[in-house]
């Protein structure tokens, strides 16, 4: 686990680098195209959930296949099932395209673009939306080499990516005099030849050619795992919005702060969610070779590496929250509410902790859709109505957020690790769980 694991953490790194550096750039270009891209950012994010999704649902269809053996060759199981992934990432690229088309400026208007700001918004979006391809079978690619045992190959890629973006922006945004326009074609153009790196990886490890293929008995068991895995991503992402939105009633600094916070415990979340791609794997394989107990193994043990992350990152976020805020920010009211933000959710870590390994196996266990219904209570209806309830008819103050965000995923954590144990307990040879 931690073997694969670490690779796929810095992979995050890497990709979390890479959108800095377009931000960095962007302003540069002023106060306006950051603002466009920040927008259009989460607009292009929202239509590419379903890319999360596939990469999900590869692996959770091809790591089962490589658990069974013979994956190798033209006529192996996983050939077909990469073949099926890789039609449905250009299907769905199609789609992602229209979607945006009819709907794209619409979002950047509801999510508060200015009329000066709206251009530039869609300026970015219409060449995000025209390379769409390279970043959904890019995902797909990474699935499938994650369900392998390969987290390396789309590190190298998503590293090589970040360096090409810090050369790339520059030449087109100023050197070519494109603008924001500079900034997504460069992105359109590393992500293009990342997704045919990693077919290119996976064809010459598995000694295949790989063809997109549309058979619908396989596209349909491909999108049981594909969509409840990217609804649960879009509810993330809306969730998201939903808080900023009532944090905002306290004013912009207590939204920046929220915002910068939110990403600093991103970063320190990023080798748990690198735990969770090794999970997902091994966990898949297992279950391919028939071995509950593994199963049962690899979870428990997920929760021991979980937990020593969490002694770590927790006293950097409590201790260490001033210094980390004073890197972006020298205004009191943006550092201290980030710093409060930080210091309260700590609460939580270790709870987001079991959450991403308990949704890990259930994926792999292609059971998907438990994961969905709990990201849609925690991350949706329950803050919603608590936090509605609380600011605006109740008149608490804004770190009664807080408090409720770490009630709500300390619940949910104790409600998946139950369930996820009670799963595994069904599995062949997996025993009783401690």
């Amino acid at each position: 686990m931690i073997r694969l694991s670490i690779p796929a953490s810095m992979g995050m790194v890497f990709n979390t680098l890479y959108n800095l550096t377009d931000i960095w750039f962007a302003g540069y270009l002023g106060d306006d195209a950051l603002a466009g891209l920040s927008i259009a950012g989460s607009v292009f994010f929202l239509l590419l959930s379903i890319g999360l999704g596939i990469q999900a649902g590869a692996s959770a269809m091809i790591a089962p296949e490589v658990g069974r053996g013979a994956v190798k060759g033209g006529t192996s199981q996983v050939k077909y099932w990469i073949d099926n992934v890789t039609g449905m990432a250009i299907g769905f690229s199609v789609l992602s395209f229209l979607l945006g088309a009819f709907t794209a400026r619409s979002l950047v208007v509801l999510l508060g673009a200015e009329p000066h700001i709206e251009p530039l918004a869609m300026e970015y979006l219409w060449v995000t939306l025209v390379g769409s391809i390279g970043f959904m079978l890019s995902f797909g690619a990474a699935g499938a080499l994650m369900a392998l045992g390969d987290t390396k190959s789309n590190r190298n890629a998503l590293a090589i990516g970040f360096f090409a973006n810090f050369a790339l922006n520059p030449l087109f945004t100023f050197g070519l005099g494109l603008g924001v326009t500079g900034i997504a074609l460069a992105t359109v153009i590393i992500k293009i030849a990342t997704a045919f790196y990693l077919l290119r990886v996976l064809a010459k490890r598995l000694d295949i050619r790989i063809r997109p293929a549309f058979d619908w008995s396989r596209w349909q068991a491909l999108l049981k795992q594909v969509l409840p895995a990217s609804f649960n991503t879009l509810t993330i992402v809306l969730g998201g919005f939903i808080t900023v939105a009532l944090i905002g009633q306290f004013g912009s600094h207590h939204v920046a702060g929220y915002t910068v916070g939110l990403r600093l415990e991103q970063l320190l979340l990023l080798p748990a969610l690198g735990l969770n791609s090794a999970v997902m794997a091994i966990a898949g394989q297992n279950l391919g070779a028939g071995n509950g107990a593994r199963v049962a193994e690899t979870y428990q043990k997920s929760l021991v590496i979980g937990l020593a992350m969490a002694l770590f990152s927790i006293p950097i976020m409590y201790f260490l929250s001033p210094l980390m805020m004073g890197f972006f920010t020298d205004t009191d009211a943006i550092k201290n509410t980030g710093v409060t933000y930080l210091r309260i959710d700590a609460l939580a870590f270790y709870a987001y902790v079991v959450l991403f390994q308990s949704v890990a196996v259930l994926q792999a266990m292609r059971k998907p859709m438990f994961p969905m219904y709990l990201g849609i209570a925690r991350q949706l209806v329950i803050p919603a109505i608590i936090n509605y309830v609380l600011i605006v008819l109740w008149d608490y103050p804004m770190v009664s957020m807080f408090y409720t965000i770490v009630t709500v995923v300390v619940v949910s954590s104790v409600i998946a690790h139950f369930y996820t144990k009670r799963e595994i307990s069904r599995l062949p040879q997996a025993g009783a769980l401690d």
